[in-house]
């Protein structure tokens, strides 16, 4: 794709969330998370896994704010793939380390509708882990959500539009971008 295309994108989008309000949101993540898992840390180093790609982001910009021993393993899921809409999740690739009696973070860029998150928590449980916490950077505002489940910790919430940015892409990019943005027009 041309990168003038893309230009012409990102500069009709909107700014939702600012890369400041960004780093003071991971800031008051990991404080809170860090309260949270105290107890945990103490008798084990707990699994953070990365849900691939978009939680990629998200994980870099909050793991340099814990300080703690942790092990860091990533998984990989799709509903999309270079679709704009979810479809049935396919493992692309499973955790590596063992979740037997592991208390685990899962990290992920947007709790959309929940599907995604769901069904990777309710893996690693079956895997048996000890407990499973999740943490999004973002969770868009709409009625959609699966039922009986939730984030355990979610940093901003945004109307529900097509976002961009902090780990969330339109057709692979954009994911860089710091800050929440939403696109106004796309090239279909």
């Amino acid at each position: 794709m041309q990168a003038s295309r893309l230009n012409t994108l990102l500069a009709s989008a909107d700014c939702l969330v600012s890369s400041e309000r960004m780093t003071a949101t991971y800031d008051r993540l990991a404080a809170v998370i860090e309260q949270d898992w105290s107890a945990h840390i103490q008798d084990q180093v707990p699994l953070v896994l990365v849900v691939m790609s978009g939680g990629l982001v998200a994980a870099g910009k909050l793991l340099s704010r814990l300080y703690y021993p942790l092990e860091l393993d990533y998984l990989h899921v799709t509903r999309y793939g270079e679709a704009t809409q979810g479809g049935v999740l396919r493992w692309l690739v499973r955790p590596r380390y063992s979740l037997a009696k592991r208390h685990v973070l899962i990290v992920d860029d947007i709790f959309d509708e929940g599907i995604t998150l769901k069904e990777i928590t309710e893996a690693c449980l079956r895997d048996g882990a000890a407990s499973v916490r999740s943490v999004v950077a973002v969770n868009k505002d709409h009625p959609r959500k699966v039922r009986d489940f939730m984030p355990d910790y979610v940093g901003v919430t945004v109307e529900d539009r097509f976002l961009v940015g902090e780990g969330m892409d339109y057709r692979g990019y954009f994911r860089n971008l710091n800050g929440i943005y939403a696109l106004t027009q796309t090239l279909d």
